[in-house]
């Protein structure tokens, strides 16, 4: 199983642009969908962004489509979302998560495995 570690948080102003890094230990990192999850202060967890195994397809949540990017390099066992446009309501603790399947598809419950988080402050 994979450990995940999220890097890239920080303080940016609306408009602004972060990349958000998640890198993962083991050798089956190729084997795994990823996803980036983020959660606001007194909200539940939400998906925002899922990346095939071969990075080859990707699936945004409504609301980032256009701004954010998640891509991987499995060379290097690491995931990126890049984010453009921020916008106040972006301000979260982003999470990476992985899972053993095929499917981009899955909601939350369905990722077993995730990082500790990385805090986004969007100003506005």
């Amino acid at each position: 199983q994979v450990q995940l570690v999220e890097s890239g948080g920080g303080l940016v102003q609306a408009g602004g642009s972060l990349r958000l890094s998640c890198a993962a230990s083991g050798r089956t990192f190729g084997s795994y969908v990823m996803g980036w999850f983020r959660q606001a202060p007194g909200k539940e967890r939400e998906f925002v962004a899922s990346i095939s195994r071969t990075g080859g397809t990707t699936y945004y949540k409504d609301s980032v489509k256009g701004r954010f990017t998640m891509s991987r390099d499995n060379a290097k066992n690491t995931v990126y979302l890049q984010m453009n446009s921020l916008k106040p309501e972006d301000t979260a603790v982003y999470f990476c998560a992985a899972r053993a399947s095929s499917s981009i598809f899955g909601r939350r419950d369905d990722y077993p495995t995730w990082g500790q988080g990385t805090q986004v402050t969007v100003s506005s």
